[in-house]
Order: structure tokens, then C-alpha cells, then sequence
């Protein structure tokens, strides 16, 4: 059963939201601040988190990096705010998703089960399984990445922009087909999500991120993975 940990101090956000998770069989845990968020976190092993950002001991970013040092649990920040530049503070940190409030249930709810959807393992490939460049092995059978020997660690929605791109090495692969393999169908103009993953990818993975060798950007068109 999929467990949830919701963490907003909104009582009225909280309870119609714990009660549709329950009716759907989803276990629900919540916390209304960030430091019991973390550690019903670290006791529970949550499989999504739900975040408000305006917590009242600490902002939400600090949570979402809180939890980024040591899971790769999906995260749906759940927010009042609604500017360009905090919805990327909040996927730069590592959030998986934004819902800005007010919001219809509904979505809600199947943005949730997208994320869920993304963490889990995919099935067996019969075709490309390992891919290899100057800087960095991927392995689409394992999940799993590794530079210079190490292992890198990618969060559930870093990996499936990765597998994607990977797939479809020397394509152009567009922005609203990366949205959409990504994040879901309902996905196809929040471009800001692909450039801050794009820029983690080239972090975690370039070895001059500010001069992309293999994750390259087509403006205003997509991106493509060459090796």
C-alpha cells in the first residue's frame, strides 16, 4: 500500500486531503511544520510527499533539500505561491512537481499518482540496455548511473528525463513529448520544469555543465543525448 506524508499547518487543507487519500487506500502520515515532516520521514519511509512551502518553523525548500540528502522520494510541493521564480527555487532543491493553491482535488490526486508511477522500477528492456559516453555509464536495465567509478544518485523524475533522452540518442526529442513521457499527459507547457532538470542532469552528469557535451538544448524546440 502506498504510503503518503502530507505536511502543511492549514488544518482545512489537510483534513478534506487525508480523507480522499484514505478513501482511495492510501496510508497517510502528516505533519504541520518542517522538522516533524523530516522526522516522520526518516521513521515512516513515505513512497510521496505532499509540501506546502509556507511551514511555520522553516521554509519548505529547506525540507525538500532535508530530504534530497537522503532519499529520492517523490515530492509534491503544494503552495500559495505562484511565481516563475519559486516554482524553480522549489524543483531546483528537488521537488518532482508544483500545485499551486487553490487547487481541484482531483488533479491533485493524479499528479500524485503520476509521481508515484515515476519511482517505480520499469520493466525489462529487450533492446538498448547500457549506454556508455567519455564521462558516464548508463544502465536502463538497473536504474543506474555511474561516473568515474561511482554511483550517481538521480531522483525518480532525473532518471526518467535521463531514460527518455537515452532512448533517443541523436534525436531531437520535443519539449512537450519530454513533458508529457515525464510528468504526465496532462503536462505539455511547464518548460520551466525541463530546464531546471536539464541543468541537475548537466550538474550531476557534464563534465562542463556550462558547455553541454551531451545533453543539448535546441531553443525552443527540445533537447537531444549524444554520446
Amino acid at each position: 500500500m502506498t504510503r503518503v506524508l502530507v505536511v502543511d499547518d492549514e488544518p482545512q487543507i489537510v483534513r478534506p486531503l487525508v480523507i480522499n487519500l484514505k478513501a482511495r487506500k492510501y496510508e497517510v502520515d502528516s505533519a504541520h511544520d518542517g522538522a516533524t515532516a523530516l522526522e516522520l520521514a526518516a521513521a515512516r519511509h513515505p513512497d510521496v510527499v505532499v509540501l506546502d512551502l509556507g511551514l511555520p518553523d522553516m521554509d519548505g525548500v529547506e525540507v525538500i533539500r532535508g530530504l534530497r540528502g537522503w532519499t529520492r522520494v517523490p515530492i509534491l510541493v503544494l503552495s500559495a505561491r505562484h511565481s516563475s521564480d519559486e516554482k524553480v527555487a522549489a524543483l531546483d532543491a528537488g521537488a518532482d512537481d508544483y500545485v499551486t493553491k487553490p487547487f481541484g482535488m482531483d488533479e491533485l490526486l493524479a499528479r500524485l499518482r503520476a509521481a508515484v508511477r515515476r519511482a517505480e522500477p520499469s520493466g525489462g528492456d529487450d533492446g538498448l540496455v547500457t549506454v556508455e559516453t567519455e564521462s558516464f555509464t548508463v544502465d536502463l536495465a538497473a536504474r543506474r548511473v555511474r561516473r568515474e567509478g561511482r554511483d550517481v544518485r538521480l531522483t525518480p523524475t532525473e532518471w526518467h528525463l535521463l531514460e527518455v533522452l537515452v532512448r533517443n540518442t541523436g534525436r531531437l526529442v520535443g519539449q512537450k513529448q519530454l513533458l508529457q513521457e515525464v510528468w504526465g499527459p496532462s503536462y505539455g507547457t511547464e518548460t520551466n520544469y525541463l530546464r531546471v532538470y536539464m541543468a541537475q542532469l548537466r550538474r550531476k552528469l557534464e563534465a562542463d555543465p556550462s558547455h553541454p557535451r551531451h545533453f543539448v538544448t535546441e531553443p525552443g524546440m527540445g533537447y537531444r543525448f549524444e554520446r
